[in-house]
């Protein structure tokens, strides 16, 4: 008779042992002995019968693995594992299953945490950790990592150019509904901009359109504009070019609305060199030093609106190279690392040494702090001193680097 046929021949009685031994060999674990119960009468004199037992177990035993490794071999030849797998199948390894599935989580979290997204702007970090402590979606990494990649591409193109939601989730995303409020993905994306922002979550729908807003989602064509000086571009002979030229030539600041950039039909000439402060003031200054002559340079009046965002785009792709520099201070920092990955822009006077050389002993708190990728000691000097550093109090720096 085959081992399998004599597995087969048991007594039906032997269940519960057969289930205690399957579930510890399972495990993963080394087995010596099995603990099987509560049994009943005819369960109890099944196992006294495999084993040769000369009474009862009792209702609750604990059987050594050898014993029945004996009483197998006796019977069929096997021991305890071939037998059981005659019986169910392949055994699982649970534990080397459940280190596996760990492996594969801790490989999608640092995936995320070493994302070029988060990467190029750490204040994403603390959202990146949130979505860890928050685990799985619906238990699955490969579903976790769907959604997370579509967030991070959502967030590589924000801010936006002022198009409607539905109009940015299917440029972005092929769906206009992908990004719908109470949807996951949406969920997801209005924590990492808080996080981003340094904003506090949305508490009704007008604080959810401002946050929406700040990120260049659905801004008015008229009331989104961009401050600009010294910065003639050609574009045949459209209206944003003349403004342009007129401003320039007369020393004037050009205030531009994110319709008068949309009417620009094709990608224009222009300066090698822009420079971007976040102040208006630097570039009220630049003007009154410089009139007539003062370089090309753009004002984002803090976070970019999405007219600033469409002017930056259209000066980039043209191949101009940005100089930025703004505050430093941990909302100037996060700024500046957005500009940087989001246009390629080039920091300026934003290291160490530009810090430490001009700050005092007193000043404006920094706020909260988060690292910045093109030096990595910054944001430490900064939070040590927890003074902030205004862009106007390095004015002079600023405008001998771009004297004409």
């Amino acid at each position: 008779m085959s081992a399998e046929r004599a597995i087969a021949r048991l007594s039906p009685d032997l269940a519960p042992l057969w289930e205690a031994l399957y579930q510890r060999f399972s495990s993963g674990r080394a087995v010596q002995r099995v603990r099987v119960g509560p049994l009943t009468a005819m369960q109890q004199a099944a196992v006294a019968d495999l084993l040769g037992l000369a009474r009862l177990p009792g209702e609750y035993a604990t059987v050594h693995l050898a014993t029945i490794d004996s009483a197998l071999r006796e019977i069929a030849g096997c021991d305890t594992r071939t037998a059981l797998e005659y019986r169910s199948g392949p055994i699982p390894d649970r534990s080397a299953e459940r280190a596996a599935a760990m492996a594969e989580r801790n490989l999608l979290w640092e995936w995320l945490t070493d994302h070029d997204v988060v990467r190029a702007q750490p204040a994403l970090a603390t959202w990146a950790e949130a979505m860890r402590r928050n685990g799985l979606i619906a238990g699955s990494v490969s579903r976790t990592k769907t959604e997370l990649d579509r967030a991070l591409r959502v967030l590589h193109e924000l801010p936006g150019t002022g198009v409607q939601l539905p109009v940015f989730a299917a440029n972005v995303l092929g769906n206009p509904h992908a990004l719908d409020d109470g949807s996951r993905l949406h969920t997801i994306v209005v924590r990492a901009l808080t996080a981003l922002y340094d904003a506090q979550p949305p508490a009704d729908a007008i604080g959810l359109r401002q946050l929406w807003a700040q990120a260049g989602i659905s801004d008015d064509e008229l009331s989104s504009t961009v401050l600009t000086a010294g910065l003639p571009i050609t574009d045949g002979d459209s209206v944003v070019g003349r403004i342009l030229r007129t401003c320039a030539d007369s020393g004037l600041a050009a205030v531009l609305s994110l319709q008068q950039l949309r009417a620009i039909c094709r990608v224009p000439e222009v300066a090698e060199t822009v420079w971007v402060v976040e102040n208006p003031s630097i570039l009220a200054t630049a003007l009154t030093r410089f009139g007539p002559h003062c370089p090309p340079m753009v004002c984002t009046s803090g976070w970019p609106s999405s007219a600033a965002v469409v002017m930056l785009e259209l000066l980039s792709n043209a191949g101009a190279k940005l100089h930025y520099h703004g505050d430093f201070d941990g909302e100037g920092l996060r700024i500046a690392a957005n500009l940087v990955a989001r246009f390629d822009a080039i920091p300026w006077r934003m290291t160490s040494e530009d810090y430490l050389s001009a700050v005092g002993s007193e000043g404006p708190p920094a706020g909260r702090m988060t690292p910045v990728p093109w030096d990595a000691e910054l944001s430490d000097h900064i939070s040590r001193s927890g003074i902030a550093l205004p862009q106007e109090r390095i004015i002079d720096r600023l405008l001998a680097d771009i004297a004409p």
